[in-house]
């Protein structure tokens, strides 16, 4: 009985640490925690900006003009080129976005996140027999690349010190 016990505990401890050593999360885990307790937002009148608004608002940061930050979001930046070799048939397209974002402090203009830029990519396959779906594979393209970016966004914003204001 000791043996079957042991061996179980083996198994469960050796899957536990192979799922966590591929970067296997759970739901729920890696949800963002509140960065800092106000931010202004200032740039583009972008879906991204809408984007990060409701996340900010939804980790409990009061988006406000008058906050002693000030995050500036640049416009969207959109690029797409083919992968595929032959113009015929399924094209594998690449789209790319860019935007660039700084953090300034509203108090004497000192960036605390100087002009950086996030990047992000995402492939997809558009075929000539469906062209009905074409667009609505962009539209997803961009919706998805909008998603990486402002995850990658939260990130650099967790390295904001914390007495930054």
């Amino acid at each position: 009985m000791r043996r079957r016990k042991f061996l179980t505990l083996i198994l469960t401890t050796g899957a536990a640490v192979t799922l966590a050593g591929c970067g296997f999360r759970l739901r729920g885990f890696d949800t963002p925690e509140q960065v800092v307790d106000q931010l202004a937002l200032a740039g583009s009148d972008s879906e991204l900006a809408r984007l990060v608004a409701e996340r900010l608002a939804s980790i409990g940061t009061r988006v406000n003009d008058a906050a002693p930050l000030v995050l500036n979001l640049g416009p969207e930046n959109f690029r797409e080129r083919q992968l595929s070799v032959l113009d015929s048939g399924p094209q594998e397209l690449e789209m790319t976005l860019t935007v660039p974002f700084s953090v300034q402090r509203r108090s004497d203009g000192a960036y605390q996140l100087s002009e950086q830029r996030l990047e992000v990519a995402t492939r997809f396959v558009v075929s000539d027999d469906n062209l009905l779906a074409q667009d609505d594979l962009r539209e997803e393209a961009r919706q998805e690349l909008r998603q990486e970016a402002l995850r990658l966004l939260f990130e650099r914003l967790r390295s904001l010190p914390a007495n930054a204001t």
